[in-house]
């Protein structure tokens, strides 16, 4: 299939990046190459989507920070961008709601640029007739709106079967509508968790399952505890990263206490307990 012909693809990230990290980053290449590896697809954009302080993790520090945290993360970037839409939401708004916020704009892109078309384009008569002379050959996928496709780690996929995490009707809007990318590593079997969940079995043509064989175990968790104790955590994060924090003493022993009595967003939501 020629690149022109191939699917436009949108990748999109939610989590806290609490801090981000290279791996985070790492994700989205990962999961380019084996799409586009496929022959199938063209991934045109990568989006990082931070969740808002509404969803009460433990030690997630203010969305404000986090944000500009994955902007410097992503200005070498050619094709990763940072939206903040979800992070400035009053309320925690469920993944599946964010995905279709993400979904709607990529149409909403779509439709403004044949407006633009139409509306600023001065093309000459010959251009026109050559235009509805070769009209029957142009290619669907070059004038569709790009799919969207939830990007996520293993993590995410296992955490579908908590309790009172996600909604059965989310998970299988996400994957049934949409796509999972999953990127996974050594001695992790996600393709165990779509085998045992029914939703994600009856949808598994819809989950890319991507390994990581350059294994790296960065995990934002480790990050936050190293520094706590002032140990250094360079080359772990982007260097903008590390100076911002490093700037503003983002992660200390009190940081990691916020929302510490404080029932998760979802399962407050899921099963009528409030904080």
């Amino acid at each position: 299939m020629a690149l022109q012909e191939r699917i436009k693809v949108v990748l999109l990230a939610c989590g806290s990046f609490n801090p981000i990290t290279n791996m985070h980053l790492r994700m989205f290449e990962l999961a380019r190459d084996y799409l586009e590896d496929t022959g199938r697809y063209q991934v045109v954009k990568g989006i990082i989507s931070p969740v808002g302080d509404a969803y009460k993790k433990k030690g997630l520090i203010e969305a404000l920070h986090r944000v500009e945290m994955a902007r410097l993360a992503t200005e070498t970037s050619n094709w990763i961008t940072v939206d903040d839409w979800e992070s400035q939401q009053a309320e925690w708004v469920e993944t599946a709601k964010v995905v279709r916020h993400h979904h709607a704009e990529l149409f909403a892109d779509k439709n403004q640029a044949e407006v633009d078309t139409v509306r600023f384009g001065k093309r000459s008569r010959l251009e026109e007739n050559d235009d509805i002379c070769q009209s029957s050959s142009i290619d669907p996928s070059r004038t569709a709106a790009p799919e969207l496709k939830l990007l996520c780690g293993a993590d995410v996929l296992e955490s579908f079967s908590v309790p009172h995490l996600w909604k059965h009707d989310d998970i299988a809007e996400i994957v049934g509508r949409y796509g999972l990318v999953c990127i996974t590593r050594s001695g992790c079997d996600a393709e165990k968790f779509v085998y045992q969940s029914d939703v994600l079995h009856k949808h598994r043509r819809n989950i890319h399952i991507v390994r990581e064989w350059v294994t790296n175990e960065i995990s934002a968790t480790h990050v936050r505890r190293a520094l706590c104790r002032g140990q250094s955590v360079r080359y772990l994060l982007p260097d903008h990263v590390l100076d911002y924090i490093h700037h503003l003493g983002l992660y200390s022993d009190e940081s990691e206490k916020k929302n510490a009595n404080v029932i998760l967003a979802p399962l407050q939501r899921y099963t009528g307990t409030a904080d």
